[in-house]
């Protein structure tokens, strides 16, 4: 049985998320579909808009065979980490032969090239990077002017390194390949073109496709549910209606200010400057935005957003930050030597009968533990994926104590 892997977040699942599944099945003639899913915060640092279950049923019901949660670990993380998670998870089923992404370039060639260049990140690319980032601009863009820069002189990289990478799938495709070679991978790699809508695209530009972005503002507009019936498969739509129904959704940052502020006011400069991806001063910035936010207004993410906001940290680089407060993430737990480690264990979120195979297969080729519970003696950071199960259902319009623990007691979902 040969399978595909796919990494995802489907915040919500929508047409677009269909074309890259059936072209993944297409074109690698892959008998099963295994996807490694983000959690409940996802890689910009955002609350995912329905939990991690209610997604892997939306993965399930378009056909994805056996659905993997990338630990929150590095479901919130830059795109190398994030890539390097989702990769190794991929790598240590033993069962994926290959994996399918979307970019906006559609040209594995040119990726592959760049890949093989920054893989081992040359002195050259690093004293750029470096340059870049003392000019007071963003890593991402910092990131996609050293490589242009560096690879300028290889005759055989894209010739338009800079812009290619400003794109967040090319950039997200390439981290991929270049953790696919830094841990040796067995797995092929291949990518499709987008269509239609890009990622960051605030409003429908096609009929049938929209971006998760442009979906999720139009949940958040008078329509409603009823303004994305033509942008996302009718499954999708049916467990959104069940989830909103029941009070588990729409969950967007503003359901979680009064936690996110209760963690930033009850911890001083010293304290915040210990958690993850605080830095550079940051913890005094947060201190000095909370004193500018208007007294006569609600709490709001959004305005605390605004007033952290530089040309340096852009708004996903802040939401990182903040989730990395609200889910008490110290820098040490997620050190580079300790991510470096790939992900620890195979956290199983749902199959089909096709999946299931899987993992009787797994069983003899996985390289690390294959989990459908969490066991009594949980892995660090496994620990880390049921904390913030717990402080994601605070969001939720009524939480029980059953939504805190799910995680103990919610088995995988299976269709």
């Amino acid at each position: 049985m040969r399978a595909v892997g796919i990494i995802v977040e489907y915040n919500p699942l929508h047409h677009g998320h269909v074309h890259h599944f059936r072209e993944a099945k297409s074109k690698t003639g892959a008998d099963a579909v295994v996807a490694v899913m983000s959690g409940h915060f996802l890689q910009r640092g955002e609350p995912a808009v329905v939990d991690k279950w209610a997604r892997t049923e939306m993965a399930l019901r378009i056909g994805v065979d056996l659905v993997l949660e990338l630990p929150v670990a590095y479901s919130c993380q830059p795109a190398e980490w994030f890539a390097y998670g989702a990769v190794t998870a991929l790598e240590r089923t033993g069962v994926v032969d290959s994996l399918c992404f979307g970019s906006e370039c559609g040209d594995i060639g040119a990726l592959e090239r760049i890949a093989s260049l920054l893989a081992d990140e040359p002195e050259p690319f690093r004293r750029l990077l470096r340059a870049r980032l003392k000019e007071g601009v963003s890593y991402p863009k910092a990131y996609a002017a050293a490589a242009a820069e560096a690879l300028e002189s290889d005759f055989a990289a894209a010739p338009d390194t800079e812009a290619l990478l400003a794109q967040p799938n090319n950039t997200l495709g390439l981290h991929y390949l270049i953790a696919m070679k830094r841990i040796g991978s067995r797995m092929t790699a291949l990518t499709i073109p987008r269509i239609k809508a890009g990622y960051h695209d605030p409003l429908p530009s096609d009929a049938a496709i929209a971006s998760a972005t442009a979906i999720r503002r139009l949940i958040e507009s008078d329509g409603g549910l009823e303004a994305i019936r033509p942008f996302v498969p009718d499954t999708t739509l049916t467990v959104l209606q069940r989830e909103f129904a029941a009070g588990r959704g729409p969950i967007a940052w503003e359901r979680l200010a009064v936690p996110l502020f209760h963690a930033l006011l009850a911890a001083p400069p010293d304290r915040l400057a210990q958690f993850s991806e605080v830095e550079e001063g940051l913890e005094h910035r947060i201190r000095d935005a909370l004193a500018t936010c208007e007294p006569d207004r609600g709490l709001s993410v959004e305005q605390l957003l605004d007033r952290l906001k530089t040309k340096r940290y852009t708004r996903t680089k802040l939401q990182r930050m903040l989730t990395r407060i609200l889910l008490g993430h110290e820098r040490e737990w997620l050190s580079r030597e300790r991510l470096a480690g790939g992900t620890p264990y195979l956290r199983v979120l749902g199959f089909s009968e096709t999946g299931r195979a899987l993992l009787r297969r797994m069983k003899q080729t996985a390289s690390v533990p294959v989990l459908v519970r969490v066991p009594r003696e949980a892995p660090p950071f496994l620990r880390l994926d049921v904390r913030a199960s717990g402080v994601y259902s605070l969001a939720y319009r009524s939480p029980r104590a059953g939504d805190m623990l799910r995680d103990y007691w919610q088995a995988p979902i299976r269709l």
